[in-house]
């Protein structure tokens, strides 16, 4: 038997070469409610697992603990499964999963809660896959600090995050890039909130949209950077309710982002379908050829165009607005929507973390400083 050690939440079992569990399988067969379950860094190689706990921490100790699936998936669906319970994973990669239904996820979660952070997703179908449906109401979904990088299965059907139809979706200081067909963030929760993130599809990505929002819902996008790249296969940087709205009320908030549009034939920054209870957008700054595809009923306030030369270096994606013209920030009316601010406290910074600003920003725009 495993040795083990007292923590507040349960047990400890530790993973790791040379320790009493040799593999991440193992010990979600041991793990019990919870426990905490600490793998070492390093490599693990198609340790793929279901994990049945109703509450369970999984975390790298050490560093990160890289899981490759090595031409595995549990049941066909994912690197790991989580199937009803509430889990905070923290401090793991996953890496290269593909299936035969072409959906492979670095996490397949299917019901409870689940917060992850500081985790990295990487070349495979999908990074996290939600389930979702009339009965999954009460699921959420919380994604901090996290990067997604080379995800999509190159069709246009899985993307890099994809919440289906659950609670809450909330996503901050996280990054987001070169796409393969599919969405960058695609999201059917009646709540979204996505908060200082880079959404950013560069030079060599071709995702589809960057949010893509298709059943409306409550939506607050606060201080993101979202960048469509020159072979981006949709026009859309930023779509709502594109599959329909589903119950509602349907209300998008857009507020103080930078969109930023280098498709070579142009493009739409913001696309709301008509049918939504309210559209604001607010203190955003836009870049490139397009425009945005609004419904009547909307609200606009202090956007801002710009050319690429306003930005600090818009090569390397510091879209830090230039000091010398005549910037400023409009104060929201409310502030706060359902509990969300729609004034920026932080700026995303340099990989996947915000930058307290210590002020209320003085201009539009998602970075506000050095």
């Amino acid at each position: 038997m495993p040795s083990l050690e007292p923590a507040a939440a349960g047990r400890v079992w530790r993973v790791g070469p040379g320790g009493p569990l040799p593999t991440i399988a193992a010990a979600a067969r041991a793990a019990a409610d919870g426990d905490v379950v600490e793998i070492e860094a390093g490599e693990y190689r198609g340790d793929v697992a279901v994990w049945l706990q109703k509450r369970l921490t999984i975390r790298g100790v050490g560093g990160q603990a890289r899981i490759h699936a090595d031409g595995r998936a549990a049941e066909d669906k994912a690197i790991w499964v989580l199937r009803h319970g509430q889990f905070d994973i923290e401090n793991i990669d996953f890496v290269g999963v593909r299936v035969p239904h072409r959906n492979g996820a670095g996490i397949r979660f299917e019901a409870g809660r689940l917060q992850v952070c500081h985790c990295l997703f990487w070349d495979s179908e999908c990074g996290i896959l939600t389930g979702g449906g009339p009965d999954r109401g009460g699921m959420t979904l919380d994604v901090d600090g996290c990067e997604f990088g080379w995800l999509g299965d190159g069709q246009g059907q899985s993307h890099a995050l994809y919440a289906g139809e659950i609670g809450r979706m909330r996503v901050s200081a996280s990054y987001f890039h070169h796409g393969n067909v599919g969405h960058l963030v695609k999201s059917r929760a009646r709540v979204n909130e996505l908060r200082c993130n880079r959404i950013t599809d560069e030079a060599e990505g071709r995702a589809s949209y960057e949010v893509d929002l298709p059943n409306g819902g409550l939506a607050v996008l606060v201080g993101n950077v979202l960048q469509q790249g020159p072979g981006a296969e949709n026009w859309h940087l930023v779509t709502f309710g594109q599959e329909g709205y589903r119950g509602g009320p349907h209300r998008l908030f857009v507020a103080s982002n930078t969109l930023v549009n280098d498709r070579r034939a142009g493009g739409r920054f913001v696309r709301a379908v008509p049918g939504a209870d309210e559209v604001t957008l607010l203190n955003n700054v836009l870049c490139g050829a397009g425009r945005h595809d609004l419904p009547g009923r909307v609200s606009r306030m202090n956007e801002v165009s710009v050319e690429r030369e306003a930005f600090l270096a818009p090569d390397d994606h510091d879209y830090r607005l230039r000091a010398g013209r005549g910037w400023r920030f409009v104060v929201p009316q409310p502030e706060v929507v359902a509990g969300m601010s729609l004034v920026p406290s932080g700026q995303y910074g340099h990989p996947r973390r915000v930058e307290p600003l210590g002020y209320r920003p003085t201009r539009p725009g998602a970075l506000h400083g050095p």
